[in-house]
């Protein structure tokens, strides 16, 4: 065990890990935020997504190690109930929401890429997007919360 620094929505936290302990278990078990979620376990379905460094990042095969020290946004870290993050909005308005299991690993991705391609075409988006595992078929409204969210971005 180790202690591990890690930077996570804006707040420093300092937890005794073993340092190759996945980050998805530090964020779940240790500082009990329910964003990112446990799906596949092996990186495949996007479910355990957070932001690091602008890059959305599987943190279920992602150690503790490897992250310590930089800026880890969850969901949580993005807006709150009273003001969601204009990419919450969005799926907010186009009620893009179904089960909510992919929802961490749709926004979270959508936002670092949008972020880095404000001005993506619509293939870009969906090519930035295909590594996100949804069963509840709201393609059509996620992909119009994402654009509608690019759209304020351009603004």
């Amino acid at each position: 065990m180790s202690a591990i620094t890690l930077k996570v929505n804006g707040n420093t936290h300092t937890l005794d890990l073993d340092p190759g302990t996945p980050l998805l278990y530090a964020l779940s078990d240790d500082l009990e935020l329910r964003g990112p979620k446990f799906g596949c376990g092996l990186g495949q379905c996007g479910s355990c997504m957070v932001i690091v460094k602008g890059q959305a990042v599987r943190s279920c095969i992602t150690p503790v190690e490897a992250v310590k020290g930089d800026e880890i946004t969850t969901l949580e870290g993005l807006g709150t109930v009273e003001k969601p993050h204009p990419i919450q909005q969005a799926f907010i308005e186009e009620q893009a929401a179904q089960c909510g299991f992919c929802l961490n690993a749709i926004i979270m991705t959508a936002k670092a890429f949008l972020d880095k391609n404000p001005k993506a075409t619509d293939e870009q988006i969906q090519q930035a997007m295909s590594g996100i595992l949804c069963r509840c078929f709201t393609h059509v409204r996620i992909f119009r919360a994402i654009k509608r969210y690019a759209k304020e971005m351009a603004r």
